[in-house]
């Protein structure tokens, strides 16, 4: 099995066919498109490979060491930094492939008027753990 981040951006990645921002979505909107997470996390529980996953608030700071003694430092929030990620799943798969068709699935979330958004999302390996590539 290998572990995989799935990545949903708020931007910053290629457009989505159904591209029209969650502000603009009515509330039944965002709470269909809230549900289809949610159903999706449970068919993956019932598979074993869902592992965990999580909205993210648009809030966010920076923080760095500044050396022994001192309080850490923060700066922000920046807007590219809470412009881009909204959320993350990570699963356990047996494939790349299975990742991908994952992955693909989750795409299709409903969005304004209960569309299909059809986003991108980044998938990445967890390091360490090298993909199980079938050529």
């Amino acid at each position: 099995m290998a572990k995989y981040l799935l990545l949903k951006h708020y931007r910053g990645a290629p457009a989505a066919v159904n591209d029209v921002p969650m502000d603009q979505w009515t509330q039944d909107e965002i709470t269909a498109h809230l549900q289809y997470m949610r159903d999706f996390a449970t068919k993956l529980e019932a598979t074993g490979e869902f592992v965990e996953g999580q909205a993210l608030a648009p809030e966010g700071t920076w923080v760095r060491y500044d050396g022994e003694g001192k309080p850490p430092v923060t700066d922000g929030p920046f807007a590219e930094t809470k412009d881009l990620i909204a959320g993350w799943m990570v699963i356990d798969v047996d494939s790349y492939e299975r990742a991908v068709e994952l992955a693909g699935e989750l795409s299709a979330a409903p969005g304004k008027d209960g569309k299909p958004i059809h986003e991108w999302l980044e998938l990445r390996p967890f390091y360490g753990n090298p993909p199980t590539i079938t050529e």
